[in-house]
């Protein structure tokens, strides 16, 4: 990996790279969004880091592990690696205030957005650079930890990814 700053998609997962069905935690259930693979393809051919940061609460919650997670995640990139697209990291937080597992409750968790802690994380494992990167989120928690990590964040609300991103990837 080299040193020198990259500008860097941020995309959160469910709403923007799959649909938001509740709590997708198997691959049966996973959707992609129209031109997910077709923005991530555009990014990694442009030189962007892609970089997912995404709220699991449904493992705090007891849905589902942080091992069936994993398998989605190696599942959904080998889906991507198909159409030529490349996720360069995942982040997830499985806290929350209300987890029914202890360890993964926490009145506020840092890396929960719209805290910035997945970001600021990819920030320092990465040569991001801040000033050229892009948040993509379906919340306003996304675009808010986004502003908080000093990031230009967007809302999704659904459609095709890539006609959303067209213009803003170069």
């Amino acid at each position: 990996m080299t040193d020198q700053l990259r500008p860097t998609l941020f995309l959160d997962r469910d709403g923007v790279l799959n649909e938001d069905l509740g709590y997708v935690s198997r691959w049966e259930d996973f959707r992609f969004i129209p031109g997910a693979a077709r923005a991530v393809r555009a990014a990694n051919e442009a030189g962007w880091l892609v970089i997912v940061v995404t709220n699991q609460s449904g493992i705090g919650r007891g849905y589902y592990t942080e091992a069936d997670m994993v398998a989605l995640h190696e599942k959904m990139a080998a889906a991507l690696a198909e159409e030529g697209a490349r996720i360069d990291a995942i982040y997830h937080c499985p806290h929350h205030p209300e987890a029914k597992v202890e360890a993964y409750r926490h009145p506020d968790p840092p890396l929960r957005k719209p805290n910035p802690g997945m970001l600021l994380q990819a920030m320092e494992d990465f040569p991001v650079d801040v000033a050229r990167s892009l948040m993509v989120g379906d919340k306003d928690a996304d675009v808010e930890a986004a502003r908080r990590a000093g990031v230009r964040g967007l809302k999704f609300e659904g459609g095709d990814l890539w006609a959303f991103l067209e213009g803003e990837i170069s």
